[in-house]
């Protein structure tokens, strides 16, 4: 047996390790709670003009403002780092083994997802130590600086085109429910396993635009040389809510985001791990 076949091995069985489990489903509670928190601060800047964080970093922030809070984020924290564990394993050595282009390009998202669950467990880390943490800020801060450089507003531009398309692959991997892959199907009631489905699929659809919208932010960020513009999904959101009809799109992103908060509340039993 080769030395790569004795580390595959390795890491197929830590994969499939029933405490990782266990904590990757609390994991996905967790996750349902950042994007339900997600999906009211995001509704507050659409009414109210509320100048909060509208991302993820202001969801956890504002579980920040309290006991019970400060103890959901240390355990979201404890999840958030338990699913990017997983999802490095499955980035490393595939979810069934199969080598297809498919199968190579659901590993580079688990990778991806890997270190946005690690970042997120960060910020909250960052958060519980009373750091006033923003993905917004940082993002604009390293936006500024690659400017600065020789080639950065082209950098930032294909960055912003990257994003776009992240944004509408995940809103066509809603729209034709290809998440469904990755669920126990056959475990759910009869009852429950369509409204999961569209929770499911208005959650990726409505991230997808949100993420879209952002990406062609980030590109005018570069065009006119204006790093506030690349703030993410804060300034994404912020920007609907400028417009008298954006105000009721932001309302059905933040509606669709809390169909995914309730739909990873969904996966925490249903998601095949």
């Amino acid at each position: 047996m080769t030395a790569a076949s004795n580390v595959k091995g390795t890491a197929s069985r830590a994969a499939n390790s029933k405490p990782l489990e266990l904590l990757a489903r609390g994991g996905f509670v967790g996750y349902g709670i950042i994007h339900l928190i997600f999906a009211w601060i995001a509704l507050q800047v659409a009414f109210q003009g509320s100048s909060q964080e509208s991302d993820q970093s202001g969801a956890l922030q504002t579980l920040a403002g309290n006991g019970l809070g400060k103890t959901l984020l240390v355990v979201i924290a404890v999840g958030m780092i338990a699913m990017a564990i997983w999802q490095a394993f499955e980035a490393a050595i595939g979810e069934s083994g199969e080598q297809d282009n498919t199968a190579k390009a659901e590993r580079v998202l688990n990778g991806a997802r890997a270190i946005l669950y690690l970042y997120l467990a960060w910020i909250a880390i960052k958060v519980l130590q009373g750091s006033n943490s923003s993905m917004g800020d940082n993002s604009q801060s390293k936006t500024s600086s690659i400017m600065d450089n020789t080639g950065g507003r082209w950098l930032i531009g294909f960055v912003g085109l990257v994003v776009i398309g992240v944004g509408v692959g995940m809103a066509i991997y809603g729209w034709k429910e290809k998440f469904t892959k990755h669920l126990n199907t056959g475990q759910m009631p009869q009852g429950t396993r369509k409204p999961i489905i569209r929770l499911g699929k208005a959650g990726y659809m409505a991230k997808g635009t949100a993420y879209a919208i952002a990406g062609v932010l980030v590109v005018v960020a570069a065009v006119n040389y204006d790093p506030e513009k690349a703030r993410g999904l804060d300034a994404a959101l912020k920007t609907l809510a400028g417009y008298s009809w954006g105000v009721w799109v932001l309302a059905l992103i933040a509606l669709g985001i809390a169909c995914f908060g309730v739909y990873c509340f969904a996966q925490a039993k249903y998601r095949k791990v």
